[in-house]
Protein backbone atom coordinates (compact mmCIF):
# COMPACT_ATOMS: atom_id res chain seq x y z
CA UNK A 1 0.00 0.00 0.00
CA UNK A 2 1.33 3.37 -0.70
CA UNK A 3 1.61 5.56 2.34
CA UNK A 4 1.58 9.28 2.88
CA UNK A 5 2.99 9.02 6.39
CA UNK A 6 6.63 9.73 7.16
CA UNK A 7 8.84 7.66 9.43
CA UNK A 8 11.23 8.96 12.07
CA UNK A 9 13.47 7.17 14.56
CA UNK A 10 12.71 7.25 18.24
CA UNK A 11 14.61 6.06 21.30
CA UNK A 12 15.98 2.55 20.77
CA UNK A 13 16.49 3.03 17.06
CA UNK A 14 13.12 1.61 16.01
CA UNK A 15 11.01 3.37 13.38
CA UNK A 16 8.05 5.44 14.48
CA UNK A 17 5.33 7.25 12.63
CA UNK A 18 5.14 11.00 12.20
CA UNK A 19 1.49 11.88 11.85
CA UNK A 20 0.35 13.41 8.58
CA UNK A 21 -3.00 15.08 8.14
CA UNK A 22 -5.90 12.71 8.68
CA UNK A 23 -7.42 13.23 5.26
CA UNK A 24 -4.14 12.76 3.39
CA UNK A 25 -3.31 9.55 5.23
CA UNK A 26 -6.74 8.02 4.89
CA UNK A 27 -7.25 8.84 1.25
CA UNK A 28 -3.85 7.31 0.49
CA UNK A 29 -4.74 4.20 2.47
CA UNK A 30 -8.13 3.78 0.90
CA UNK A 31 -6.79 4.30 -2.60
CA UNK A 32 -4.25 1.64 -2.22
CA UNK A 33 -5.55 -0.89 -2.58
CA UNK A 34 -4.80 -0.54 -2.74
CA UNK A 35 -3.39 -0.97 -1.60
CA UNK A 36 -1.66 -0.86 -6.74
CA UNK A 37 -0.15 -0.92 -3.60
CA UNK A 38 -5.80 -4.84 -2.64
CA UNK A 39 -6.39 -9.22 1.93
CA UNK A 40 -5.21 -11.34 4.71
CA UNK A 41 -1.90 -13.18 5.36
CA UNK A 42 -1.82 -16.47 3.52
CA UNK A 43 -4.48 -15.19 1.17
CA UNK A 44 -7.36 -16.01 3.50
CA UNK A 45 -10.23 -13.59 3.45
CA UNK A 46 -10.03 -10.99 6.19
CA UNK A 47 -13.17 -10.36 8.24
CA UNK A 48 -14.78 -7.06 7.42
CA UNK A 49 -14.51 -4.54 10.28
CA UNK A 50 -17.65 -4.07 12.35
CA UNK A 51 -17.95 -0.50 11.08
CA UNK A 52 -18.24 -1.58 7.46
CA UNK A 53 -21.69 -1.08 6.01
CA UNK A 54 -22.77 -1.33 2.42
CA UNK A 55 -25.52 -2.72 0.30
CA UNK A 56 -24.96 -4.84 -2.76
CA UNK A 57 -26.00 -3.25 -6.02
CA UNK A 58 -24.91 -4.91 -9.25
CA UNK A 59 -23.59 -8.48 -9.20
CA UNK A 60 -20.13 -8.93 -10.73
CA UNK A 61 -19.99 -10.42 -14.18
CA UNK A 62 -18.92 -14.05 -14.30
CA UNK A 63 -15.35 -14.40 -15.45
CA UNK A 64 -14.66 -16.79 -18.27
CA UNK A 65 -12.32 -19.60 -17.22
CA UNK A 66 -8.92 -19.58 -18.86
CA UNK A 67 -7.43 -23.04 -18.24
CA UNK A 68 -4.02 -24.18 -19.44
CA UNK A 69 -2.54 -27.63 -19.84
CA UNK A 70 -0.85 -27.82 -16.44
CA UNK A 71 -4.14 -27.34 -14.58
CA UNK A 72 -3.61 -23.63 -13.99
CA UNK A 73 -4.98 -20.75 -16.00
CA UNK A 74 -3.68 -18.19 -18.46
CA UNK A 75 -3.09 -14.97 -16.48
CA UNK A 76 -3.44 -12.66 -19.50
CA UNK A 77 -6.97 -13.90 -20.22
CA UNK A 78 -8.00 -13.82 -16.58
CA UNK A 79 -6.71 -10.28 -16.08
CA UNK A 80 -8.44 -9.05 -19.24
CA UNK A 81 -11.76 -10.24 -17.82
CA UNK A 82 -11.12 -8.91 -14.29
CA UNK A 83 -10.29 -5.36 -15.33
CA UNK A 84 -13.73 -5.03 -16.92
CA UNK A 85 -15.55 -6.44 -13.89
CA UNK A 86 -16.42 -4.14 -10.94
CA UNK A 87 -16.61 -5.85 -7.55
CA UNK A 88 -16.34 -5.26 -3.81
CA UNK A 89 -13.58 -6.77 -1.68
CA UNK A 90 -12.33 -6.83 1.87
CA UNK A 91 -8.71 -5.70 2.25
CA UNK A 92 -6.06 -5.98 4.93
CA UNK A 93 -2.77 -4.14 4.58
CA UNK A 94 0.36 -4.30 6.70
CA UNK A 95 3.29 -1.88 6.49
CA UNK A 96 6.66 -2.77 8.03
CA UNK A 97 9.74 -0.57 8.40
CA UNK A 98 13.07 -2.32 9.05
CA UNK A 99 11.19 -5.55 9.66
CA UNK A 100 8.86 -4.04 12.28
CA UNK A 101 5.12 -3.85 11.55
CA UNK A 102 4.05 -0.28 12.28
CA UNK A 103 0.71 0.18 10.51
CA UNK A 104 -2.33 -1.89 9.52
CA UNK A 105 -5.24 -0.95 7.31
CA UNK A 106 -8.49 -2.91 7.06
CA UNK A 107 -11.73 -2.27 5.28
CA UNK A 108 -14.11 -2.93 2.44
CA UNK A 109 -13.82 -1.15 -0.92
CA UNK A 110 -15.16 -1.20 -4.46
CA UNK A 111 -12.74 -2.02 -7.28
CA UNK A 112 -12.84 -1.29 -11.02
CA UNK A 113 -15.52 1.33 -10.56
CA UNK A 114 -15.99 4.66 -8.75
CA UNK A 115 -13.87 4.31 -5.63
CA UNK A 116 -15.99 4.07 -2.47
CA UNK A 117 -15.50 2.17 0.75
CA UNK A 118 -14.91 2.18 4.46
CA UNK A 119 -11.37 1.85 5.80
CA UNK A 120 -9.66 1.92 9.19
CA UNK A 121 -5.95 2.68 9.61
CA UNK A 122 -4.24 1.93 12.90
CA UNK A 123 -0.66 1.95 14.15
CA UNK A 124 0.69 -1.07 15.99
CA UNK A 125 2.01 -1.31 19.55
CA UNK A 126 5.50 -0.66 18.18
CA UNK A 127 4.57 2.99 17.69
CA UNK A 128 4.78 5.21 20.82
CA UNK A 129 1.45 6.29 22.27
CA UNK A 130 2.14 9.96 21.59
CA UNK A 131 2.56 9.16 17.88
CA UNK A 132 -0.28 6.66 17.58
CA UNK A 133 -2.53 6.67 14.52
CA UNK A 134 -6.12 5.43 14.53
CA UNK A 135 -8.19 6.85 11.71
CA UNK A 136 -11.39 5.89 9.97
CA UNK A 137 -12.59 7.03 6.59
CA UNK A 138 -15.84 6.51 4.71
CA UNK A 139 -15.77 7.42 1.04
CA UNK A 140 -19.16 7.80 -0.59
CA UNK A 141 -20.06 8.75 -4.15
CA UNK A 142 -19.85 12.46 -3.37
CA UNK A 143 -17.88 12.98 -0.14
CA UNK A 144 -15.18 11.74 2.22
CA UNK A 145 -15.80 11.41 5.96
CA UNK A 146 -12.89 11.13 8.41
CA UNK A 147 -12.73 10.45 12.14
CA UNK A 148 -9.62 10.51 14.33
CA UNK A 149 -10.19 7.73 16.86
CA UNK A 150 -7.05 8.65 18.81
CA UNK A 151 -8.95 11.63 20.20
CA UNK A 152 -11.75 10.42 22.46
CA UNK A 153 -15.14 11.62 21.28
CA UNK A 154 -13.79 12.82 17.95
CA UNK A 155 -16.55 13.66 15.48
CA UNK A 156 -16.67 12.87 11.80
CA UNK A 157 -15.48 15.61 9.46
CA UNK A 158 -16.71 15.89 5.89
CA UNK A 159 -14.80 16.89 2.78
CA UNK A 160 -15.61 16.87 -0.90
CA UNK A 161 -14.15 14.19 -3.14
CA UNK A 162 -11.10 15.28 -5.12
CA UNK A 163 -9.94 14.53 -8.63
CA UNK A 164 -7.09 12.46 -7.15
CA UNK A 165 -9.60 9.90 -5.97
CA UNK A 166 -10.14 8.80 -9.55
CA UNK A 167 -6.56 7.55 -9.54
CA UNK A 168 -6.94 4.50 -7.34
CA UNK A 169 -4.48 1.70 -7.84
CA UNK A 170 -5.16 -0.49 -10.87
CA UNK A 171 -4.12 -4.01 -9.89
CA UNK A 172 -4.98 -5.47 -13.27
CA UNK A 173 -2.62 -2.82 -14.65
CA UNK A 174 0.10 -3.99 -12.30
CA UNK A 175 -0.41 -7.57 -13.48
CA UNK A 176 -0.06 -6.44 -17.10
CA UNK A 177 3.14 -4.54 -16.29
CA UNK A 178 4.67 -7.61 -14.69
CA UNK A 179 3.60 -9.90 -17.53
CA UNK A 180 5.14 -7.46 -20.02
CA UNK A 181 8.57 -7.85 -18.40
CA UNK A 182 8.82 -11.35 -19.88
CA UNK A 183 8.80 -15.03 -18.87
CA UNK A 184 10.83 -14.38 -15.71
CA UNK A 185 7.77 -12.68 -14.16
CA UNK A 186 5.81 -15.93 -14.16
CA UNK A 187 6.54 -17.74 -10.92
CA UNK A 188 3.89 -20.41 -11.41
CA UNK A 189 0.81 -21.64 -9.60
CA UNK A 190 0.64 -21.36 -5.82
CA UNK A 191 -2.02 -21.88 -3.17
CA UNK A 192 -3.49 -18.69 -1.74
CA UNK A 193 -6.21 -19.15 0.87
CA UNK A 194 -7.00 -22.65 -0.33
CA UNK A 195 -7.38 -21.63 -3.97
CA UNK A 196 -4.96 -21.73 -6.92
CA UNK A 197 -3.35 -18.44 -7.87
CA UNK A 198 -0.80 -17.28 -10.41
CA UNK A 199 2.25 -15.67 -8.80
CA UNK A 200 3.76 -12.81 -10.79
CA UNK A 201 6.87 -10.90 -9.72
CA UNK A 202 9.33 -8.35 -11.02
CA UNK A 203 11.15 -5.06 -10.54
CA UNK A 204 9.30 -1.91 -11.61
CA UNK A 205 10.39 1.69 -12.05
CA UNK A 206 8.14 4.60 -11.17
CA UNK A 207 7.87 5.59 -14.82
CA UNK A 208 6.25 2.20 -15.49
CA UNK A 209 3.55 2.62 -12.83
CA UNK A 210 2.58 6.19 -13.74
CA UNK A 211 -0.60 5.15 -15.52
CA UNK A 212 -1.71 2.32 -13.20
CA UNK A 213 -1.00 3.93 -9.82
CA UNK A 214 -0.65 7.71 -10.03
CA UNK A 215 -0.94 8.10 -6.26
CA UNK A 216 2.02 5.87 -5.51
CA UNK A 217 3.99 7.72 -8.18
CA UNK A 218 3.52 11.01 -6.35
CA UNK A 219 4.18 9.77 -2.82
CA UNK A 220 7.20 7.66 -3.75
CA UNK A 221 8.81 10.44 -5.77
CA UNK A 222 8.43 12.75 -2.79
CA UNK A 223 10.41 10.25 -0.69
CA UNK A 224 13.13 9.74 -3.28
CA UNK A 225 12.01 6.24 -4.28
CA UNK A 226 12.70 5.45 -7.94
CA UNK A 227 11.84 1.73 -8.18
CA UNK A 228 10.65 -1.26 -6.16
CA UNK A 229 10.20 -5.01 -6.21
CA UNK A 230 6.64 -6.17 -6.73
CA UNK A 231 4.83 -9.50 -6.25
CA UNK A 232 1.22 -10.08 -7.19
CA UNK A 233 -1.04 -13.12 -7.00
CA UNK A 234 -4.23 -13.41 -9.10
CA UNK A 235 -7.04 -15.94 -8.92
CA UNK A 236 -8.72 -17.72 -11.83
CA UNK A 237 -10.98 -14.71 -12.39
CA UNK A 238 -8.01 -12.37 -12.63
CA UNK A 239 -8.70 -10.67 -9.30
CA UNK A 240 -5.70 -9.72 -7.18
CA UNK A 241 -5.73 -11.73 -3.96
CA UNK A 242 -2.34 -10.62 -2.67
CA UNK A 243 0.04 -7.78 -3.47
CA UNK A 244 3.47 -6.93 -2.05
CA UNK A 245 5.94 -4.07 -2.50
CA UNK A 246 9.51 -3.92 -1.21
CA UNK A 247 11.57 -0.75 -1.40
CA UNK A 248 14.04 1.49 0.39
CA UNK A 249 12.70 4.78 1.72
CA UNK A 250 15.51 7.13 2.67
CA UNK A 251 17.71 4.13 3.42
CA UNK A 252 15.06 2.25 5.41
CA UNK A 253 13.67 -1.06 4.02
CA UNK A 254 9.89 -0.88 3.71
CA UNK A 255 7.51 -3.73 2.93
CA UNK A 256 3.82 -3.30 2.12
CA UNK A 257 1.60 -6.39 2.03
CA UNK A 258 -2.02 -6.27 0.92
CA UNK A 259 -4.49 -9.17 0.97
CA UNK A 260 -7.92 -9.25 -0.64
CA UNK A 261 -10.88 -11.57 -0.15
CA UNK A 262 -14.63 -11.91 0.36
CA UNK A 263 -15.27 -10.82 -3.21
CA UNK A 264 -18.83 -9.86 -4.08
CA UNK A 265 -21.11 -7.44 -5.89
CA UNK A 266 -20.35 -3.73 -5.87
CA UNK A 267 -21.69 -2.15 -2.67
CA UNK A 268 -23.12 1.24 -1.76
CA UNK A 269 -21.39 3.06 1.10
CA UNK A 270 -23.37 5.75 2.87
CA UNK A 271 -22.36 8.60 5.17
CA UNK A 272 -21.67 7.51 8.76
CA UNK A 273 -24.09 8.43 11.50
CA UNK A 274 -23.19 11.91 12.66
CA UNK A 275 -21.15 12.57 9.54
Amino acid sequence: MRGSTEMITYSGGRPAMRRATALTVLVAAAMTALAGCQDNPGGTAAPAPSQVSGSATTPPAAAAPAPVADGGFAPEQAVAVAEETPYATTMTTSTAYSGTAVLTTTGRINVNTLFTGRVEMRSTGEVPADQAVWLETVTTADAVFVRNRVKAGSAWTKAARTDDMAGQANYAGYAKLLLATGPSARKGMENEGGAPAQHLAGHLGLDQVATVDPGVLRTMKAKGVTDFDCDLWIDGQGRTVRFEQRMDVQGVPVVNKVFFGEFGPVETFTAPAGG
